[in-house]
């Protein structure tokens, strides 16, 4: 089943796109990255890989449409984490206060800088969320929360994103959670090489299903 949805979030209305497939096993928030929306073609290949793998989605865009108007002239919000870590947090909520998904266990997908405020939302939230997966991610950018993680994360990183890499192994050695890192062979930055998001895809939906099910 898939349905819009609006999520409150302070005096912000947030759109998501919520797939619940039947008798889920958990669901997976998505947090993108700068410059992106619910809209993403890669995030959208994995959130339907996950589906298949017996996983609801939620899809969701982290700023308004004004916020994403101003945000092509000034680009002060996309870096500000804390803002799109209470977003997700507050997006959390909603999922846990909807009659089909109130019951399912709950993990982060980030990518790019959505990957550091899925790990500060993970961070408050504790226990509530049960796996982390990272897209290419900037762990670096949740700073101080991540020692405070307890989900087990994993980061997926592709072997061409050179800086990126050096910028995960950094926030690895931050990290006291269960944390792996996976690289993928030849990969740039959007994984836009033949089979190489079908590969992120592939293993979101492994760590995931090893993770998520109560």
């Amino acid at each position: 089943m898939q349905r819009h949805v609006s999520i409150p979030s302070g005096s912000a209305t947030l759109a998501g796109d919520l797939v619940t497939p039947a008798g889920a096993a958990g669901i997976v928030v998505f947090a993108h990255g700068s410059g992106s929306s619910r809209l993403s073609p890669r995030n959208r290949a994995v959130a339907s890989r996950l589906n298949e793998a017996g996983f609801a989605t939620l899809l969701m865009d982290l700023l308004t449409a004004d916020e994403e108007y101003e945000e092509r002239f000034t680009r002060h919000l996309r870096f500000d984490i804390p803002l799109l870590a209470t977003r997700l947090v507050d997006a959390t909520r909603f999922v846990g206060s909807r009659p089909e998904t109130v019951d399912l266990p709950v993990g982060y997908f980030g990518a790019s800088t959505g990957a550091a405020a899925a790990l500060v939302a993970a961070a408050e939230l504790g226990e509530a969320i049960r796996a982390v997966v990272s897209r290419g991610g900037r762990p670096d950018l949740a700073g101080d929360a991540l020692p405070l993680v307890t989900a087990p994360t994993l980061l997926i990183v592709g072997g061409a994103d050179t800086l990126v890499l050096d910028l995960n192994r950094q926030a690895m050695e931050m990290m006291r959670t269960e944390v792996q890192l996976e690289i993928v062979p030849g990969a740039t930055h959007l994984f836009s090489e033949p089979g190489a998001l079908e590969q992120v895809a592939d293993l979101a939906a492994g760590w995931f299903g090893k993770h998520l099910p109560g």
